[in-house]
């Protein structure tokens, strides 16, 4: 079993002259860094085109990536935008990402590369063609939802009207006629994603890099699937949801969390041999080389709350064919590696699911601390089969998490292990690179030691998620140093050298 390590940095994170991350060079920096200080792994939050609220487990769909990862900068040295399009008088900030500000910036230059590669019949390229005919099972229903979207003022689907609501054949193609130019544009835009995506992971995989993917259990109610797949989902005759996602109270919330997705129409999924799974599934294992399954209990039983309650107490858990899925998946794809987040109320038959197809689940060092030494976080009860995290974007950081401890919980912490009190996440990692785990991650903010500002989302809250932003002067020569350094101390993904024996050594051997 091959022992790696990595970081947890979601592009969005990345330094970058228009407020957010992107595929450009900070993110093949980042790549060298990684290189450098010899991790082997980048964990990403989800790719998806996200839709209110920036929220990555919230997007217009389960299989479009999010144009405002595309790199302006690249676009331009194709000529599909001249540089001095690229010059801004905005003020963007480099420690946080304003959204609004983002997209009334890079969306209309994106657009205008778009519409440049249409005009020069760029389009009718053979790999243009190739890319659509790939993703022909969602391309098509995407483009025309995000098009009607926008021509409608970002209306939610719910407000549509009847004909498209309900997908009436005629009201379909009279809009695909009225917006064909739109639907083009996303194509494009769709395929300059790709494109920029697929040269940044070949550039981390030559250089030693995997990448763990993350996708949502769930889709949002206002998405391109529900729109186009409703039969996948639980749905009444007007197509609005029946019961919602969520889960009970819990570490983050004592009201439980209310996700407000649609929930799987199961029984009609089984009928139709899982083809929309087994097809997003196929998808993200072209995006990644690992992927992790959000919420991974609720492909054995799921936490169903009905429509319209105001908090996520009154649910209830209602059973999923999460066996008869996995062994589906198996089946089709080419032997795919899933991690399963287990985190949460965790039980017997998810258990079950998790090891019957050998799914690493995960440890989060954070948990283990709560006094009770028998906890399944803390590492002198992990098995191999597990990735062991610091913390994950749902946490605080490492800094924050320990200067937030009570008396009590501070004790057991120094009595378990060593602890830098200026750099307790420092002392986490090593804990976990230590671990058996064979897989350990830390999220950027604990290598360089960032506090509770640096945290990436705050469950149950709607503002400030999702916007932490770092820059490259962040990372200290020391920091990079000490990554190294664990990963040859605890042999994670370092080749061992080969002894090369003498020839007195040979003779003594009689070889």
């Amino acid at each position: 079993m091959k022992r790696r390590s990595g970081i947890l940095l979601h592009i969005t994170s990345l330094p970058g002259d228009f407020g957010i991350g992107s595929f450009g060079k900070e993110a093949y920096k980042f790549v060298d860094f990684l290189k450098t200080s010899k991790q082997s792994m980048w964990q990403l939050l989800p790719l998806g085109h996200t839709g209110f609220g920036n929220s990555p487990y919230s997007a217009y769909s389960a299989f479009a990536g999010n144009p405002l990862l595309i790199d302006l900068h690249k676009l331009a040295e194709e000529g599909l935008l001249n540089a001095h399009e690229l010059h801004t008088m905005q003020n963007f900030d480099n420690r946080r990402v304003d959204y609004n500000l983002v997209k009334s910036f890079k969306m209309p230059l994106i657009v205008r590369a778009a519409r440049h590669f249409i005009m020069e019949e760029l389009h009718l390229s053979d790999k243009f063609q190739n890319f659509k005919a790939e993703n022909e099972f969602w391309l098509p229903d995407y483009t025309l939802f995000i098009a009607l979207k926008e021509h409608f003022n970002d209306m939610p689907l719910s407000q549509f009207e009847e004909g498209l609501r309900t997908r009436n054949a005629e009201t379909l193609n009279h809009w695909r006629g009225v917006l064909a130019e739109k639907i083009k544009e996303h194509e494009v835009i769709q395929y300059f994603f790709s494109r920029q995506w697929f040269e940044l992971k070949a550039y981390a995989n030559e250089n030693g890099i995997k990448i763990i993917g993350d996708i949502p259990l769930y889709v949002a109610e206002d998405s391109s699937d529900v729109w186009s797949k409703p039969e996948n989902f639980e749905l009444d005759e007007h197509r609005r949801p029946i019961h919602v996602a969520g889960v009970p109270p819990d570490y983050f919330s004592e009201t439980g969390q209310l996700w407000g997705n649609p929930v799987y129409n199961w029984s009609y999924l089984q009928e139709t041999n899982f083809g929309w799974w087994i097809e997003r599934l196929r998808a993200n294992f072209r995006l990644y080389d690992i992927v992790r399954i959000d919420h991974f209990r609720g492909l054995a039983a799921y936490w169903a709350v009905t429509a319209g309650a105001e908090t996520a107490i009154y649910g209830k858990w209602v059973k999923a064919p999460g066996q008869e899925l996995f062994r589906k998946v198996i089946d089709t794809l080419d032997e795919p590696e899933l991690i399963a987040e287990d985190l949460g109320v965790i039980t017997p038959d998810v258990e079950a699911l998790r090891d019957n197809f050998n799914f690493p689940g995960m440890k989060v060092l954070q948990f283990g601390f709560e006094l009770e030494s028998d906890s399944a976080f803390l590492p002198h009860n992990y098995i191999q089969n597990c990735i062991v995290y610091t913390g994950t974007h749902d946490n605080n950081t490492t800094l924050g998490w320990y200067q937030a401890l009570d008396l009590e919980r501070m004790k057991f912490l120094h009595d378990y292990m060593p602890v830098d009190k200026q750099n307790p996440g420092h002392s986490l990692m090593r804990l976990a690179w230590a671990s058996v785990a064979k897989y350990a991650v830390a999220p950027l903010q604990d290598v360089i030691s960032f506090g509770k500002e640096a945290s990436m989302n705050k469950p149950g809250t709607a503002e400030g998620n999702w916007e932490w932003r770092f820059v490259f002067d962040d990372i200290k020569e020391h920091q990079t140093e000490f990554l190294s350094a664990l990963s040859v101390i605890f042999d994670r993904n370092i080749p061992k050298k080969e002894k090369v024996l003498t020839e007195e050594e040979l003779s003594a051997m009689n070889l």
